[in-house]
């Protein structure tokens, strides 16, 4: 069974990075993977994750029922953290643009984009408050204009940090998704 929060679509993995016509474009999709430091951080968290789930079964062996599922919870907590770091990200599909963050998720159909833009311009490093300078891919909507623009994907992100070449890929697939799209 394919997981699709761990690996790119297949179809971006072609030479020319197009998506093949049997691909199902309805679909949300993730036009890159996910980048080292992103995976590295899901890893941990459940090696984590694993620790805990072993305490939780030598405290129900000792007798204390209450307090290994108080401990199981916590495990379940991690894991579901985990997985919810691996799909952050920017995802497409025919139906529009979808940034997926940690905890909350927005969806821009592709009649309200004006355009998608790779700009230089203050980015966070690694979602810390400390800003350096990098590039950043933004979208401009129909509704709010370009002010208070949102970073999609930026060169300092977990995704991309110290990968430009995959950032100008992901950059490039993510405009190339709203070319197609916004003009129908």
């Amino acid at each position: 069974m394919p997981l699709p929060f761990l690996t790119a679509d297949r179809a971006f993995e072609a030479a020319e990075d197009v998506a093949l016509p049997f691909d199902d474009r309805d679909r949300w999709r993730r036009p890159y993977r996910p980048g080292p430091w992103r995976v590295g951080t899901a890893a941990i968290l459940l090696l984590l994750a694993s620790y805990v789930l072993f305490a939780a079964v030598i405290i129900a062996l000792t007798g204390s029922v209450s307090e290994a599922g108080v401990v199981l919870g916590v495990a379940g907590v991690v894991i579901a953290g985990a997985l919810r770091l691996l799909r952050v990200g920017v995802w497409v599909s025919a139906q529009g643009l979808r940034q997926v963050g940690f905890l909350r998720t927005r969806t821009v159909p592709w009649e309200r984009i004006v355009a998608v833009r790779t700009v230089q311009q203050p980015v966070r490093w690694l979602g810390l408050p400390r800003a350096v300078q990098g590039q950043a891919l933004t979208l401009v909507r129909r509704d709010r204009g370009t002010e208070d623009a949102p970073a999609l994907l930026t060169t300092h992100s977990a995704d991309f940090l110290a990968r430009h070449g995959s950032f100008d890929r992901a950059a490039d697939a993510v405009e190339a998704w709203a070319d197609e799209y916004r003009q129908g």
